[in-house]
């Protein structure tokens, strides 16, 4: 379905924009902008941890990573829309700065949460895995048994289906403070004042859109693979489990610190932490597909050793 609707987004762009190469290579910016956007790194945490809650939930969670990228794209498509038919500039540029904030709170408290509920899991983890108990599954966010789970309960009670992803999605797209949204707000500008219809200028956001989906929807697939693993040795399903636990961990801290760092100590306060944190902050897409390529790294060494070395 996400391929389709990549097909037909560009067959869209195509029919519209095709007689001009200068405005169909602006499409393919548009598109290549998606799916940079679709790795970024707080993306990748919040539908990772949705995932793994759902999938231990006994709950569908292939279509985490689709629900969450409509969410935030819908954002984008309405500012788009604005731009081209109103002269709501100006407006726009000041809800930057208060979506930006609404934003970033509710993306650095969800990355906060997740920073907690790992935390008890990990010592669950740790505990058994010394006492040579059975591991507690990998990372039950919201149903650890302890303080821990006193506190993250309510909040990710809040997420039951993949389609709740939705709403979280459209508040994490609030600000546009990524380069590649502001990249596609400013090419949608400058279409609409060239005379380019509605109909071609929102060829921008539907390939912006769906290439997000598209690597939502396989960062989804690709880490329910990584969460169903078991394995037969206990020892070994431990220490995978409490790898997993501790991989999310460290990534939803690293985010929620580039997130509410320059909100907290403002910015350039702290002198080289505050360069470090603009300067992840500017290649959160790399941080992400880091992210996801440290999952994928473990999950095929606990694959190897199962099937190439003894237990």
């Amino acid at each position: 379905m996400v391929l389709l609707a990549n097909i037909g987004a560009w067959v869209w762009a195509a029919c519209l924009l095709g007689t001009s190469p200068l405005l169909l290579g602006t499409a393919g910016l548009a598109w290549v902008f998606g799916l940079r956007h679709g790795l970024d790194a707080d993306h990748i945490v919040a539908i990772d941890t949705v995932t793994r809650k759902l999938m231990l939930s006994g709950r569908p969670a292939s279509r985490v990573g689709l629900f969450f990228s409509l969410g935030h794209s819908s954002v984008v498509i309405a500012a788009t829309l604005l731009l081209a038919l109103l002269p709501v500039r100006g407006v726009l540029e000041q809800w930057h700065l208060i979506g930006g904030v609404l934003g970033t709170v509710v993306s650095g408290a969800f990355m906060g949460l997740t920073v907690i509920a790992n935390i008890g899991m990990a010592a669950q983890q740790w505990r058994a895995l010394k006492q040579h108990q059975k591991s507690p599954a990998l990372g039950t966010v919201g149903t650890v048994c302890s303080p821990v789970g006193w506190v993250v309960r309510p909040f990710f009670s809040l997420i039951g289906r993949a389609w709740h992803m939705y709403p979280l999605g459209f508040v994490f797209g609030l600000g546009f403070d990524t380069a590649s949204e502001i990249s596609l707000l400013g090419m949608t500008t400058l279409q609409a004042a060239q005379g380019v219809g509605v109909l071609g200028v929102l060829s921008l956001p539907l390939l912006f859109t769906s290439a997000m989906a598209l690597v939502d929807t396989l960062d989804t697939v690709v880490m329910c693979r990584v969460y169903a693993w078991r394995g037969q040795a206990e020892g070994r399903r431990a220490i995978y489990n409490l790898g997993i636990t501790l991989i999310s961990l460290m990534a939803a801290a690293a985010v929620a610190v580039v997130e509410l760092g320059p909100l907290i100590w403002g910015d350039g306060s702290l002198g080289a932490v505050s360069k470090s944190i603009d300067f992840i902050s500017e290649h959160f897409s790399a941080v992400g597909g880091f992210i996801l390529a440290v999952f994928l790294t473990l999950w095929a060494m606990a694959r190897f050793l199962q099937t190439k070395v003894p237990s």
